[in-house]
């Protein structure tokens, strides 16, 4: 069936005029469907090689677009401008599957536009203020009703199994290479289990995280500049609000690329870190519990160390997960993580400090 056909089964407002490519994403693919009604939309082939249990993936932007959409209503707001609407299909039901495809599609947020970059210290803290905003209007969802779309994906504990196995089966042969890189994860084997420690005694709450928070997973209204809408539930999961602070933090503080073979480029920017904390926890407001202030700044070290490892992890294994460009780019992936790690735990007292003096 053509992108075309495909439209067509679902419950638009209008006939469907064009079906055009549409963004740059590198995982689903995505098109914008115009149409003669007043609303533009978004139709998206679900990539089921990465995201094999998209039924349970479906099911839970489903659960958690109905509520964040009625918290919307309660404040007065715009609901079709503020979260995202799925648009059934024609017999009603939120997704088809054509084949081993699954399509889906929701209303376009009209007049937003995303950032890419982080061009100034604003373009981050209202970033974090849309994050903030976004748990705080999930506190009262219960996240174990959600299904873990990508099991143990921030199970630190876990990931650090994996690391020892990868380093013991040794299957591309290049252990030796990184014996330091080896010795730097091991050393920091009891901190990698301080968050999920934390959640399984319920010393911090278990949440709904969204834990993809990057820059262009914001839409911001064109004409106010204030963002107004998180977009990319995909990955939606149980979780901690550490996991989202602390991943955005991980690639919005580092002065260097993800890729930066010079690891002297690599530092830890305070006040980046600053204005993000200080846009989260404005949108979080009451929502977040003193425990997980304090530990804002493990979270960010945390996500940080995690990527590093899974670099790492995967160029011992032989490259099989992460794309790689050339034989020692996730090598150099992990440098450039491990060394913003060393810049985050200097600067820790700091970072602990900020958020202190950012909660309102």
């Amino acid at each position: 069936m053509t992108t075309q056909q495909i439209a067509q089964l679902f419950a638009f407002n209008g006939n469907v005029l064009s079906v055009t490519p549409y963004g740059d994403g590198h995982i689903n693919d995505t098109f914008l469907v115009k149409t003669d009604g007043e609303n533009s939309y978004i139709l998206q082939r679900l990539n089921t090689q990465i995201f094999h249990n998209y039924k349970g993936l479906m099911d839970n932007i489903q659960k958690v677009s109905a509520y964040l959409a009625e918290i919307v209503k309660k404040e007065g707001g715009d609901v079709e401008r503020e979260c995202l609407t799925l648009i059934p299909t024609r017999d009603n039901k939120p997704y088809t599957v054509i084949g081993e495809d699954c399509w889906r599609a929701y209303v376009f947020v009209k007049d937003t536009t995303v950032y890419q970059l982080i061009d100034s210290p604003e373009i981050f803290e209202n970033t974090g203020e849309a994050f903030g905003k976004f748990i705080a209007r999930l506190d009262g969802f219960d996240a174990s009703t959600l299904c873990e779309v990508i099991p143990n994906f921030h199970n630190t504990t876990d990931r650090y199994l994996k690391f020892l196995k990868a380093v013991e089966e040794n299957k591309s042969g290049r252990r030796d290479n990184v014996l330091k890189e080896i010795d730097f994860v091991q050393k920091r084997k009891d901190f990698m289990n301080i968050i999920v420690d934390a959640i399984a005694k319920g010393e911090v709450p278990l949440r709904v995280t969204h834990n993809d928070t990057k820059l262009n997973n914001v839409l911001i209204d064109k004409a106010t500049g204030k963002a107004i809408c998180i977009i990319d539930l995909d990955t939606i999961m149980p979780g901690s609000l550490l996991y989202d602070f602390g991943d955005s933090v991980r690639f919005g503080c580092n002065t260097a690329l993800e890729d930066e073979k010079d690891v002297s480029k690599v530092s830890f920017d305070k006040e980046l870190y600053k204005a993000y904390c200080t846009g989260f926890l404005r949108g979080i407001g009451d929502k977040i519990t003193q425990k997980e202030i304090d530990m804002l700044h493990i979270g960010s070290i945390m996500m940080t160390l995690e990527c590093g490892t899974r670099f790492l992890t995967d160029y011992l294994d032989g490259d099989v997960y992460f794309k790689t460009a050339y034989p020692e780019h996730n090598l150099v992936r992990c440098h450039t993580q491990f060394a913003l790690v060393e810049c985050m735990e200097k600067a820790s007292d700091e970072m602990i400090k900020i958020a202190k003096n950012c909660k309102i």
